[in-house]
């Protein structure tokens, strides 16, 4: 199968956690005969540097014509530290949503038994986790009309929803759920706001489509208490734009690293795939960020184009990775491997590299050559 991959780095750690995923996708290409063809392209703060715009016109049309989109990080400590800024790398990915309509974000919250110590919370109430949150991602307060009074004392910001935004995310969220446990939780807050109301009436008459999957209502505040106590008990997590940007920030840490996390935007273009961390200038170029979030971003990718089998053997070979304490250094400060060593183990893995008794003394640092 011949697919094309628009591939957007971005800025600090992406693209060092990019390359290592198409590392990875070049490993199940050869293994399960595809062929995957590649167009790099700008977005962001290193986007602006070279073309002024944070997202050029060369990307979109990149991206309107592939198959998948592979995404890295976004962002810049001489943006983020300078709120006059009025051209910033965080328009790209904006505007890259709204060009491609990309209304839902997807974020599985899972947890590793090789790496459940690093949860802040205990291990009965992580053991199991596996949920995913929907959150709709093109309308709600972040996109409607904004005002500031003349003399900068009274601010406002409209939050609008309409029935076609809810019905076209819900759709989706209660096919997942059929798929899985048969179970979605609507959070929003109707006690309060009219357009959860509006919400949950939509949510509501859509379930009669899904006589099979079990229907839940929780108000936000009840939910983001609900996903520390109990995070088990949520299967399907369906909820507006800015809500789930709270509740999936929230969620991400219980894994134990956001550097674990993957998501995908899908709508009616091409889907995007990318890691939930941000840039991490900070460990930008030092090969010490962890590339799982993306390499489980491509997993999803794969799924999205139908390659069911090459996603599970992505997914096992991160398994794997995690349960032999092949670890980046946010996971284990002290017995750590590198970004793009941890990329070629589990590409090794796809491709079936590793004899049946693994000898870790045998792996350097830098390399994954078992001896």
């Amino acid at each position: 199968m011949k697919k094309s991959i628009t591939v957007i780095p971005g800025d600090g750690i992406g693209p060092e956690v990019t390359q290592q995923t198409v590392r990875v996708l070049d490993a199940v290409a050869l293994r399960y005969e595809h062929e995957f063809e590649y167009t790099y392209c700008l977005m962001g703060a290193i986007a602006i540097d070279q073309t002024g715009s944070p997202l050029p016109v060369e990307t979109i049309d990149a991206c309107l014509g592939s198959d998948a989109i592979l995404f890295g990080a976004i962002g810049d400590p001489k943006y983020d530290n300078d709120p006059s800024a009025k051209v910033r790398p965080e328009q790209g990915l904006l505007g890259l949503r709204k060009a491609l309509q990309l209304y839902a974000n997807i974020r599985p919250v899972t947890t590793y038994p090789a790496v459940q110590h690093l949860s802040p919370l205990k291990d009965a109430q992580t053991n199991g986790v596996d949920f995913i949150i929907f959150r709709e991602l093109t309308g709600g307060i972040y996109f409607g009309h904004k005002n500031l009074s003349e003399d900068g004392t009274l601010a406002s910001d409209e939050c609008v929803y309409t029935r076609a935004e809810i019905e076209r995310i819900a759709h989706p969220a209660f096919k997942l759920a059929q798929q899985r446990r048969k179970k979605l939780t609507l959070v929003d807050k109707a006690n309060v706001l009219e357009t959860s109301r509006l919400w949950r009436k939509v949510v509501k008459e859509v379930a009669l489509q899904y006589p099979d999957v079990t229907i839940d209502f929780l108000f936000v505040d009840n939910a983001a208490m609900q996903i520390i106590l109990n995070p088990k008990q949520f299967d399907v997590v369906l909820t507006e734009n800015m809500f789930g940007d709270i509740l999936s920030d929230e969620a991400s840490v219980i894994s134990g690293s956001l550097g674990l996390l993957p998501s995908a935007s899908i709508g009616n273009g091409t889907a995007l795939f990318e890691p939930i961390h941000g840039s991490y200038p900070q460990a930008a170029g030092k090969d010490i960020a962890n590339p799982i979030g993306s390499i489980l971003s491509a997993a999803m990718l794969l799924e999205h184009l139908g390659m069911t089998t090459e996603a599970t053997a992505v997914r096992q070979a991160v398994e794997w990775a995690l349960e032999n304490n092949f670890v980046t250094k946010d996971i284990d400060p002290v017995n750590f491997y590198f970004t793009s060593t941890i990329g070629e183990l589990i590409a090794d893995h796809i491709s079936n590299k590793f004899p049946q008794a693994l000898h870790k003394d045998n792996i350097e640092l830098r390399k994954s050559t078992i001896i």
